[in-house]
């Protein structure tokens, strides 16, 4: 069985992330969305919110080989943990796998996990939650940018 590691911040979770993680779901045996916990930033949901509002976003996906969770640690320790040899980042644009780039090179090192890197939809790929909090937040309609579900609940977080 191939387990595979998709982290990320998912603060929110958009639909680009939904997208690239049920793609996940049809490559791998089981996919675990990670929410990774960056001491660097200030998220405007918790981690425990963020796991919940992912797995929400994902009950209508019609994938069942997917497990959330959340980690203050290394990506490379939860992959070592759950016996995955692969991480899965979702690329938007050319910014984006410079970025990636160093980081699969370190986590490579770190413990011999590989990443692959999947291209955004087109359709989705201008996308990120920065964007959308930045939308939200000037009172932009972010309608189709993430999960409905999201919706109402990233207004409440930024009142």
């Amino acid at each position: 069985m191939t387990i595979a590691v998709c982290p990320g911040s998912f603060d929110p979770v958009t639909n680009g992330h939904i997208d690239v993680i049920t793609r996940c779901c049809r490559l791998f045996d089981e996919v675990h969305v990670v929410v990774a916990v960056n001491a660097m930033k200030k998220p405007l949901f918790s981690e425990t919110e963020r796991v919940d509002i992912i797995k929400h976003a994902l009950a209508d996906s019609g994938m069942t080989n997917y497990v959330v969770a959340w980690t203050d640690g290394l990506i490379t320790d939860y992959c070592r943990k759950v016996d995955s040899p692969v991480i899965v980042k979702g690329l938007r644009q050319n910014g984006d796998y410079e970025a990636e780039l160093g980081m699969a090179l370190v986590n490579r090192h770190l413990a011999d996990v590989e990443t692959m890197f999947l291209p955004a939809n087109p359709v989705l790929e201008h996308i990120s939650s920065s964007v959308v909090k930045d939308v939200a937040r000037h009172g932009g309609d972010i309608t189709g940018m993430v999960p409905d579900y999201v919706v109402p609940l990233l207004e409440k977080a930024l009142r």
